[in-house]
């Protein structure tokens, strides 16, 4: 079997010098630790994916990490023993005589030839002791295996009126409007919505939103997998998951997501095959010209060139129109999958956080392309300005029921807030009616001359609805510890940076970027022009080829990545997550630290597979500040979060004495937090002073300049 040293020299022959002498540094040191291929994947495989530069995708990095796990096994001795030479054929008949005197039968095939050996011998004894250590340590592991958590299972269920059924059997409801009433949803125990009501008409976009973990998500998939009842002729799509890779082109996966086409044009290729080969039995030609007329009904020789608009709104350049599946990583493949979704058009499109996998750029292209479109939408979103750019109307999760409002998020908030006002005066009129009744009972209570009007009054009381005051939304609050000391500049600094991992394929050149404490600093850009690079390089987890990077020996960073929550222990509970990372606190402190971010009570001892996108981020939150930075760097940090997290987040950046850079698509985070805007591309970080505003009117120029509006 082949090294890792020869698989890597082989699978990347342009792989820079330094960087190949890092990732087999790491792998000699730390050969003995790996216990599985997921852990060298873990450790040198983001490096390996950025050498590829797109010629090899996620899988195929992880099969090639399974490859030099296993030459590590091998070298460390865990593989096949080599076999040793025995000094001469051992004759059995010879010695069967002496068998009585041996002790160890074994023994006897130990019997080796005398080897001259250059191993230094307390070399040799540090070996063993590490290689016992391990084995012990694996044994450990054995005796004490964590069962792996096992989900609880989301339910559904309505009452439905037989006339409604025999309506849908029989095929004669072509509305295309959905009308689901008094229907709960469960997810194990726990009710996330009861005796609720769903009216989506024909031809509107719906913005479902409410708090983290209240059940939006939960509610998309009991509407796709018909759990909930919509009408069977409704087709409807959920942009879930990602697109299988396979040998199929991009823009080929998109064409055949229209069924309807794909059949038809099958089904003209096999009726001239038959009339070509004279086995047409006449009726041939006539179906043919149906077939004909249907597909230019449905205009299918436009389809390819429909199909690349929406492509390339979403980010794909000609070139990668015209790779395969199988080489884009799981976020393209995920915008792949809302692309074929936007060519389907279905009768209902079910659109669960779709700018978490986009750039701004994508953003703004998305916001245009369905404020078109012609069917339904039900979209979870937690942008605000996508919201109010695409939806015509709001349904608001809350108390397991669902309230609608029509107009956008904004339109929204004023009617909420009214609603608010009107049912609070509604509520303070009925005590106040309640307690001037009250109060003529009390007073006559014993009076033999009002006894009858007191006990009208008693009726009178007990026929009025019950009370209960409105139901608060808690507030979220996040704070960012700062207790620390100001710093004096400058505190990180890039001076002329130059960076690349192939030679042939420079990353940045010129690179300046200067952060100090009061810095918010927002970059932006394509996906894939480098954002993260640049962040890496900013905290020192990548070295510059070129230039200088300059940091304050006080400068303490914290950093969010866009994988963090993907990261965390999904098989145990928040607080011990905490333990684990900071051993040696009082539960006490874990609890408090949690509950800064909402984590509180019983959320805080659920195992973290079972909370939601949204929970998960908090508690990455609560992780990455356990520490106390001065300088956060954060990474795509709203992916998941509900809008009043959002708002909470943006206000504890606000207050925080620290420095923060940014990387987000959130333009509401943007505008309320960021000083400066930077854009990444063309391997050059670049101010933009016109601010947020400026950078959308140059994205609607280029929108322009390719014709994908």
């Amino acid at each position: 079997m082949a090294s890792y040293v020869e698989i890597l020299k082989r699978e990347f022959p342009q792989i820079d010098t330094e960087l190949f002498d890092y990732i087999t540094g790491v792998l000699d040191s730390g050969g003995e630790d790996f216990t599985d291929a997921e852990e060298v994947f873990e450790a040198v495989g983001g490096f390996l994916q950025e050498v590829s530069a797109d010629v090899k995708n996620e899988e195929e990095i992880r099969d090639l990490c399974v490859q030099m796990f296993n030459c590590l096994k091998l070298d460390n001795g865990d593989g096949p023993q080599q076999q040793v030479l025995l000094d001469a054929p051992v004759q059995l008949s010879q010695i069967s005589h002496a068998t009585a005197e041996i002790k160890d039968v074994q023994g006897i095939w130990m019997i080796k030839r005398p080897q001259n050996t250059t191993v230094n011998a307390k070399k040799l004894e540090k070996a063993e002791a590490k290689l016992k250590a391990k084995h012990e340590r694996r044994n450990e592991k054995d005796q004490k295996p964590s069962a792996p958590v096992v989900l609880e299972e989301a339910s559904a269920s309505q009452s439905c009126s037989k006339k409604e059924n025999r309506v849908d059997q029989s095929g004669k409801n072509r509305s295309y409007d959905i009308r689901i009433d008094n229907f709960d949803v469960s997810f194990g125990e726990r009710v996330l919505l009861q005796a609720a009501d769903l009216s989506l008409s024909f031809g509107r976009r719906y913005g479902l939103i409410g708090r983290n973990g209240l059940g939006k998500t939960t509610l998309l998939k009991m509407l796709s997998s018909r759990s909930l009842r919509v009408p069977p002729h409704i087709s409807i799509l959920h942009v879930e998951q990602e697109v299988e890779g396979d040998h199929t082109r991009a823009l080929d996966s998109v064409l055949q997501s229209d069924t309807a086409r794909e059949n038809l044009l099958q089904e003209e290729k096999e009726l001239n095959r038959r009339i070509n080969s004279g086995t047409a039995d006449g009726t041939e030609s006539v179906r043919l010209s149906e077939v004909y007329a249907k597909l230019e009904e449905i205009e299918a020789d436009k389809a390819p060139a429909r199909a690349s608009v929406i492509l390339a709104g979403l980010g794909f350049s000609p070139k990668m129109q015209q790779q395969t599946t199988k080489e884009f990583s799981g976020g393209w493949r995920m915008r792949l999958a809302l692309a074929r979704a936007l060519f389907a058009r279905p009768d209902l499109l079910l659109l669960d956080e779709p700018t978490n996998m986009l750039d701004v750029r994508a953003i703004l292209w998305l916001e245009d392309y369905l404020q078109t479109w012609v069917s339904t939408i039900l979209v979870v979103s937690h942008d605000r300005n996508f919201l109010n750019a695409v939806v015509t109307d709001i349904i608001h999760l809350h108390t397991q029921r669902l309230d609608s409002y029509r107009g956008d998020y904004e339109n929204f908030v004023k009617t909420k807030e009214d609603r608010l006002k009107n049912q609070q005066r509604e509520y303070e009129a009925q005590l106040q009616y309640r307690q001037h009744i009250q109060v003529f009972i009390d007073r006559f209570r014993y009076n033999a001359n009002r006894a009858a009007q007191v006990q009208s009054k008693l009726k009178l009381l007990e026929k009025l609805p019950e009370l209960k005051p409105l139901e608060k939304e808690i507030e979220v609050l996040l704070r960012f510890p700062d207790h620390f000391e100001k710093l004096s500049p400058p505190i990180l600094q890039l001076d002329e940076v130059e960076f690349y991992y192939n030679k042939d394929q420079r990353l940045f050149t010129g690179l300046s970027l200067c952060a100090d404490l009061d810095s918010r600093i927002c970059m932006v850009g394509e996906n894939g022009a480098g954002k993260t690079t640049v962040l890496k390089l900013l905290m020192g987890e990548l070295t510059p080829v070129g230039g200088v990077r300059q940091v304050h020996r006080n400068l303490k960073i914290g950093y969010f990545s866009q994988h963090h929550v993907d990261q965390l222990d999904l098989n145990v509970c928040s607080v011990e997550l905490l333990a684990n990372k900071f051993p040696g606190r009082p539960e006490e402190e874990y609890r408090h630290q949690l509950g800064r971010y909402g984590i509180t009570g019983e959320l805080a001892t659920r195992p973290v597979a079972s909370l939601s996108g949204g929970q998960k981020s908090r508690v990455a939150f609560a992780q990455m500040t356990m520490p106390c930075p001065n300088f956060y760097i954060l990474d795509e940090p709203t992916n998941h979060l509900d809008m009043e997290t959002i708002e909470a987040l943006a206000k504890a950046l606000n207050v925080f004495k620290g420095g923060v850079v940014l990387v987000s698509h959130d333009e509401r985070l943007i505008r309320l937090v960021c000083r400066e805007l930077w854009l990444c591309e063309r391997g050059h970080v670049t101010r933009v002073d016109g601010g947020f505003d400026q950078y959308k009117h140059l994205l609607h120029e280029a929108f322009r300049r390719e014709g994908v509006l």
